[in-house]
């Protein structure tokens, strides 16, 4: 089936204004490619250092010059659940590709914080900003110039858009991700939400609360519902740059090694001299990031997404906007309930078909390109298919016929909503991101008097205080990367569902973030432009008459004209947020971030690094 009209629409706009910064990325990269292996053009001191600590076989193979060599790029550590399984992969990796002929090195170790460990903490103020830490940390581990392809080891939040902007800036090197998988099942994700409810209501104790969260995030393994990591995921396998299926299988067993090691022998196949050499920038194209933007919206995936595939975008010369996601958003069906969108967690969403179906499902209403190429090589449909294991050999069969449970997953024909369910919400106070695929319907349009914060500390004192009882908007301005980071504000998620639930018309408008699963509650994030660069969220005061309308994407403060334009921005003193737990390192990247839009990152376009 040809492709839908507003998938060409779509890439037809981002390669217009993609033209120059794609032909100087693409310029680049063909730059930075040498015939033969890439440690050839190494003095015989940079390779004798390149290979000191190595078995005498293996520094054989990487003195004489015909063998790839592979870099290994990993984050683990094992306070990241998801990143602890990731402690043995090395070993299986080196062995692996010395099956295949070449030989690993393990390259670089990058930052890997938790969102989990640090949410409502100062800490948080780092965790965006380690996105572009790790992209950096990938530089420098592939800089030696002795590797001829790389695998990169990363599942969660910032981690792996990170990974994937470093690899950008080596894209003329073969790339393939390496996940770990999600552990198993715990308590409900439903059910974890209505206990953090009754907490913020005082109603059970810390213990009830603990005891409850250790049930929920119990094992190794990604956390189960479908936050930021788990659409990393997701998104990875749309972008072909997994292995068919690799995403959702866990981290135990004979099926995640097999999966493991076949992506160490892949990345020697279509290494730099290789007969089947594919680059990561022939991978990573206009087609391959709005197949990205398509998977996130079928799926209801994470809000974080409109910055990181913006900045991913961007590390490969690929200008990318709100308005694309907006417009895909119109013609996109949302195929999948996980939770927050639903009650079932991500391994439901696999036991019911998974990545597979819903690729299959998409390519056949023509709703992804399937002429791309990926780390197989063969086009998008050729990861439509599910691994196994046969008599030991691991082995791909195609995706389900018709999903194993359709309150999880379901056939275009059949989807649970005619949208994405990600929307652009704009007006008089900028433009934002609004997700409305968990909102009900009769929750979608707010209408009421602005209540202004500055913190999220502010909020719950207020909450806590019981002031909070009434029809309001929530404006909680100063959360932008250039005020403080742009932490999360999921620690708001309970105390609002609260109030919703009470009766009360609630809703958030923010420069900030909320968590990647992001709830029932209405909320206008990543405003644009911020508070601190002058955006007009700054112009509200307590008691204005704002309207949200999430169905037409209305952002507006409904205050006289001649009023609004004579007010002044709000001042706060953000010196607490300058220093403490190691923020004052990151004071050049606040300084120099772009706007949310553009991926509120601290890289420039190609071509753009010296104006």
């Amino acid at each position: 089936m040809s492709e839908h009209p507003i998938l060409r629409e779509v890439l037809a706009r981002v390669m217009q204004r993609s033209a120059n910064s794609r032909r100087i990325y693409l310029e680049r990269v063909a730059a930075a490619r040498r015939q033969g292996v890439q440690r050839g053009a190494l003095s015989c001191t940079n390779l004798a250092h390149a290979v000191a600590a190595f078995p005498q076989n293996d520094k054989l193979r990487l003195t004489e010059m015909r063998q790839p060599g592979v870099a290994i790029i990993s984050s683990y550590n094992d306070m990241l659940s998801a990143h602890q399984p990731y402690e043995r992969y090395p070993a299986l990796l080196r062995d692996a590709v010395r099956s295949a002929g070449g030989v690993a090195q393990f390259a670089a170790g990058v930052p890997a914080m938790c969102d989990g460990v640090t949410q409502g903490q100062p800490g948080m103020e780092l965790s965006l900003f380690s996105r572009d830490a790790i992209a950096m940390a990938s530089a420098i581990g592939l800089s030696h110039n002795t590797f001829d392809a790389a695998l990169y080891l990363g599942v969660c939040d910032k981690i792996v858009p990170g990974l994937l902007i470093g690899a950008l800036h080596f894209g003329h090197l073969p790339a393939i991700f390496v996940p770990a998988g999600p552990m198993a099942s715990g308590v409900a994700n439903k059910e974890k939400a209505r206990i953090r409810q009754l907490y913020a209501q005082g109603k059970i104790g810390r213990a009830e609360l603990l005891d409850a969260e250790c049930k929920s995030y119990h094992s190794a393994g990604t956390c189960t519902f479908y936050g930021t990591a788990n659409s990393n995921q997701l998104l990875m396998e749309v972008m072909g740059l997994h292995l068919p299926g690799a995403a959702f299988v866990p981290p135990q067993g004979e099926l995640r090694d097999a999966l493991t090691q076949a992506a160490a022998r892949r990345a020697v196949e279509i290494s730099v001299q290789a007969p089947e050499y594919m680059p990561l920038a022939h991978i990573v194209d206009e087609k391959c990031i709005i197949n990205a933007v398509v998977g996130l919206l079928a799926t209801g995936g994470s809000t974080n997404h409109t910055l990181h595939l913006v900045a991913i975008a961007r590390a490969a010369g690929i200008v990318l906007d709100w308005d694309d996601f907006n417009r895909l958003s119109s013609c996109v069906p949302l195929l999948a309930r996980i939770y927050p969108n639903g009650d079932a967690d991500v391994n439901h969403f696999h036991a019911a078909g998974g990545v597979a179906f819903v690729l299959r499902e998409l390519l056949d209403a023509g709703l992804l390109f399937d002429d791309v190429n990926t780390v197989l090589g063969r086009g998008l449909r050729a990861h439509c298919a599910d691994p196994h294991l046969q008599d030991g050999v691991l082995r791909w069969r195609p995706a389900l016929a018709s999903s194993a449970d359709e309150g999880v997953l379901r056939p275009v024909a059949q989807a649970f909503a005619a949208d994405g369910g990600l929307k652009l919400a704009q007006g008089n106070l900028g433009r934002a991101v609004i997700k409305v695929s968990a909102v009900k319907s009769e929750h979608r349009v707010v209408q009421a008097p602005a209540l202004v914060f500055d913190s999220q500390e502010a909020f719950m004192q207020a909450y806590k205080a019981g002031q909070l009882e009434r029809d309001f908007i929530a404006v909680l301005r100063f959360q932008g990367p250039r005020a403080n980071g742009m932490p999360e504000l999921h620690s708001l998620t309970p105390a609002l569902a609260n109030l919703q639930d009470a009766g009360f018309k609630v809703a958030l408008v923010t420069d900030g973030r909320m968590s990647g699963a992001s709830g029932k509650v209405p909320a206008a994030i990543h405003v644009s432009p911020e508070v601190l660069a002058g955006g007009p969220l700054g112009l509200v005061r307590d008691g204005d008459m704002l309207r949200l309308d999430a169905n037409s994407g209305e952002l507006q403060a409904l205050v006289e004209g001649a009023e609004w334009a004579q007010r002044s921005q709000a001042g706060a003193d953000l010196g607490a947020n300058r220093y403490g737990m190691g923020r004052e390192l990151f004071s050049h990247m606040r300084s120099q971030v772009s706007t949310a839009e553009e991926g509120a990152a601290s890289f420039a376009l190609p071509g753009q690094e010296l104006a």
